[in-house]
């Protein structure tokens, strides 16, 4: 759970936000155009396009098909004048080229005099302007015809000569149609339309929006479109259709194209005429054209919110993320929160792509599991550092096994009161040590001590008991806390046997002390008091009680007796994993019963 901080690092990541999303990366944006990509991916099926849109295909079947009728590509216009005449009869709406016409074919001059002929007897033919980045136009934008629909701004340059393509190989007076510039968002990829695009303070119309013109489609504000994207339109092989007239074979149905918009055009690969788009990274040209000119008829087209829109839901979102991690409030719990938000906020966007708005929360929505993962993070670091610091205090006086187990398990808690449980205390001391103490240097004392204690409470440790503390140069252990162990007695007597051993192992070290050297052991199991146990400032993990009392008395009765004495509470608890030696009935200080002891030893094998 995250500490204190939360909010502090709520501001510090919003800031950091803001500073990318408005700064040059733009990350809030790269998020919802991709997301947005995906969803109209899902979306462009289900949306049906106009059926009084159709488009004329020159695709790779009529680049083939078309071979022994016009040769190779690009043919003669006059066969584009055939299509016209033949399309013509039919009384389209409108016929739209998405073919740039503005060199003149030197070596088949007669061919464009036949495409323009054609032109001159077909009411409502458009065609396609290209704006180019850079170079200038031989004539001044300000002596073009009318039919453009070029208007002048008020700083309007009227020496201007923009580098625009224009149908040269038609009359002026033809010339009705705008610019096809594919418009590319950050990533090059094309998700809207130019509706106009602004030269030297001339403002040049698109070529959907001048459809939109007179056909008097209402248009958006600004200057583009974002494209409702369509399922699969209508498409009609341009050889079929030609041939079919060339032949007079009528295989096509009559009128098949009265009243509509025709759009000629190619998604033939090897004619470069396609472009990266939501839908795919090579989607045709005409098929994008077909779109905006679809999008005005219908006026389905994109509405989207401005960008700044999605601060507040971004905002919304990891302010509360925020007071989740402050309250502690499960991690788990608030993943499936966020999980159900980015469903809902997903269901949101999706409803909103039918009613034609695109909704930029993808952004918030991947913020806020940042956000998430970020504090989910520091939070587990935090618990982290918490328990590393708990293993670091506990490890003075726990098995290092058992302080793990209990950090893990969580049983730990310094704020819990302290209480009555069923223990075995064990009292280890050295005998003479104050001769010892008196014969030898305070820092040779303090070696041996270290020594031995070292050894000691490691036996204590691998036998899974608590160090409660040092008493000068006794110890005191004590098991069955804070971790049950319903073998506790067992276990401190074990741990006491093999204390024995070792010291025997340390004695022949110590050559110059020999039999000087020895130790007393009482254990005593019963009812004590355990748990946290002190002032505020300062708190030990510790027992009291009689059971603790008597364990020490018990071991002030070892001398001249034996190396280890416990008491019948003991000898009963683990009867039948030793051998017990009884040493009779002893008086101890502060009881008025007799404590009878035993001394254990390890069963014969």
């Amino acid at each position: 759970m995250l500490h204190k901080f939360s909010y502090l690092s709520l501001l510090l990541f919003v800031g950091l936000l803001l500073a990318l999303d408005y700064g040059y990366f733009n990350f809030s944006r790269v998020i919802d155009e991709r997301a947005g990509d995906q969803l109209l991916r899902w979306h462009a099926p289900r949306h049906a396009p106009a059926s009084d849109i159709v488009v004329i295909d020159i695709d790779q079947k009529s680049l083939e098909d078309m071979n022994q009728e016009a040769g190779k590509w690009p043919w003669p216009r006059s066969v584009h004048g055939e299509l016209l005449q033949a399309l013509a009869a039919q009384q389209p709406r409108a016929i739209v080229f998405d073919i740039l016409f503005n060199e003149q074919d030197v070596d088949r001059p007669e061919a464009d005099q036949f495409f323009r002929e054609a032109v001159a007897a077909t009411p409502r033919v458009y065609f396609p302007y290209m704006l180019l980045a850079e170079g200038s136009s031989s004539a001044l934008i300000a002596e073009l015809p009318q039919e453009l629909g070029i208007r002048a701004l008020a700083h309007a340059d009227r020496q201007a000569r923009p580098p625009l393509l224009l149908p040269n190989i038609v009359p002026p007076q033809y010339w009705r149609g705008g610019l096809i510039n594919f418009a590319t968002d950050h990533d090059d990829i094309g998700r809207r339309y130019f509706l106009y695009r602004d030269a030297d303070g001339w403002r040049i119309p698109s070529l959907p929006a001048t459809l939109a013109r007179d056909f008097g489609w209402p248009l958006p504000a600004g200057d583009s479109l974002r494209i409702n994207w369509h399922g699969q339109r209508q498409h009609v092989s341009y050889s079929e259709l030609y041939l079919d007239a060339q032949r007079e074979r009528k295989l096509r149905p009559a009128n098949e194209f009265r009243d509509k918009i025709v759009i000629i055009g190619t998604a033939a690969p090897g004619l470069q005429d396609l472009r990266p788009t939501p839908l795919d990274s090579l989607y045709p040209g005409v098929d994008i054209l077909a779109s905006a000119i679809d999008n005005l008829q219908q006026g389905d087209w994109l509405r989207t919110p401005p960008r700044g829109w999605f601060v507040l839901p971004a905002l919304l979102l990891l302010g509360l993320l925020a007071l989740g991690f402050q309250k502690q409030l499960n991690t788990l719990t608030m993943a499936g929160c966020l999980l159900l938000v980015t469903l809902l906020i997903a269901t949101l966007a999706w409803v909103g792509l039918g009613h034609q708005l695109f909704l930029p929360l993808a952004a918030p929505v991947v913020w806020a599991w940042v956000y998430f993962w970020g504090s989910a993070l520091l939070a587990y670091l935090a618990e982290k550092a918490r328990r590393e610091q708990a293993i670091g205090m506990f490890a003075r006086f726990l098995d290092h096994r058992v302080v793990a187990d209990l950090v893990a398990s969580g049983n730990i808690n310094q704020q819990q009161q302290a209480s009555s449980r069923e223990l075995t205390v064990l009292f280890s001391d050295i005998r003479g040590f104050t001769t010892l103490s008196e014969t030898r240097s305070p820092e040779y004392i303090v070696n041996l001590l270290n020594r031995y204690f070292s050894r000691q409470v490691e036996i204590i440790f691998r036998h899974g008991g608590t160090l409660d503390k040092f008493i000068g140069d006794a110890i005191m252990a004590f098991w069955g806390a804070p971790v049950d162990d319903p073998q506790h007695a067992r276990h401190a007597v074990a741990a006491a046997v093999e204390m024995g051993r070792e010291l025997e192992r340390f004695k022949q070290e110590l050559t110059d002390l020999g039999a000087d050297f020895e130790i007393g052991i009482g254990i005593h199991t019963g009812r004590a008091v355990v748990g946290f146990i002190g002032a505020e400032s300062r708190l030990d993990y510790t027992i009291i009680g009689d059971t603790v009392n008597l364990a020490s008395r018990i071991e002030g009765l070892t001398k001249g007796v034996a190396r280890v004495l416990v008491s019948e509470a003991t000898r009963d608890a683990c009867a039948d994993d030793f051998e017990f030696i009884a040493h009779g009935s002893q008086h101890v200080k502060g009881r008025e019963q007799p404590v009878n002891l035993f001394e254990p030893r390890e069963k014969q094998q």
